[in-house]
């Protein structure tokens, strides 16, 4: 998810309001709030908190909700924190992998720091998240399989890209809690053909209702030259809408009807002509995509 914003930056809770309902009528299934898309680290602990508190009102238990909790400067910090987000009522607190080891350490110490993590955060339900910032750190299989074997992990969003890499990990949580989405928007078909629960791209800010749909049909015999040729799409587009991402996304959503101001505490620069340009060509495209898809969409 985005944050909306008023003129002066604060959270514009009204806006998020009509952004939730936005998301569920499009036909998510599922909201990660207090990520990297809503500028998590341009937050304070407290909007953080009041973010995912929000968002669950909101959606009032129709869904599951999960929300970054794994902030500060020790392992008793982030747990700390991670027992206030889990107390807002979100369904799973998620773990940005790069919080529990630095660049330069090796996997066994950020599995000693995640079981002591785990140690001081009880039985609450957890995430994790491969978030490019403060840098990318993927879970590698041994990694993952520590993380399965102490059965508490529900959620995985995956950067990892490559596709073999990601089929080995989908294999890896075959019967376990664990629901795994991908966060790279050209690998959509592939990683949901490859048992992939769902996705969870920035794309899904723009056009939740496309991933939705390719959801359900990823694997309709009958639909199969649909589901190629709306990935295709979706890959063409991918690279326009990261440029000046959030804004963007604020951007098209405002087109789509959706109350929410184009602006970022992350991003300073206004998006250019040419960028609006662009994004608009993709809007226009948008009743081409629901066509082939069989939905009426505003």
């Amino acid at each position: 998810m985005i944050t909306p914003y008023r003129q002066d930056l604060k959270i514009d809770f009204d806006a998020l309001s009509r952004l939730v309902d936005f998301y569920k009528e499009s036909g998510a299934k599922g909201f990660f709030a207090n990520c990297l898309s809503s500028e998590m680290y341009n937050l304070d602990a407290e909007e953080r908190l009041a973010l995912a508190r929000h968002v669950v009102k909101r959606v009032n238990g129709a869904f599951s909700v999960v929300a970054t909790g794994s902030f500060g400067t020790t392992i008793e910090e982030r747990a700390e924190f991670t027992r206030k987000m889990y107390d807002t009522g979100v369904n799973a607190v998620i773990l940005i992998t790069s919080h529990f080891a630095d660049k330069d350490e090796n996997d066994s110490v950020l599995i000693n720091n995640l079981e002591k993590f785990f140690s001081l955060t009880g039985n609450i339900p957890l995430g994790t998240y491969e978030c490019p910032s403060p840098y990318k750190r993927i879970i590698t299989p041994d990694v993952l399989r520590f993380l399965l074997s102490t059965n508490r992990l529900t959620y995985h969003k995956d950067t990892t890209i490559d596709q073999e890499k990601i089929k080995v990990k989908i294999d890896l949580a075959k019967n376990t809690k664990l629901e795994f989405y991908d966060a790279h928007t050209p690998n959509s078909m592939y990683s949901l053909q490859m048992g992939a629960q769902g996705l969870s791209t920035i794309a899904g800010n723009f056009y939740p209702e496309v991933f939705s749909w390719m959801c359900d049909n990823v694997n309709n015999p009958a639909r199969q030259e649909d589901v190629r040729w709306i990935q295709s799409e979706l890959t063409r587009a991918d690279a326009v809408i990261g440029q000046g991402y959030p804004i963007s996304a604020k951007y098209f959503l405002q087109k789509r009807g959706v109350p929410i101001e184009p602006l970022s505490r992350s991003k300073n620069t206004p998006l250019t002509t040419v960028q609006k340009q662009a994004l608009d060509e993709i809007f226009k495209a948008l009743p081409q995509w629901h066509e082939r898809m069989g939905a009426v969409i505003r």
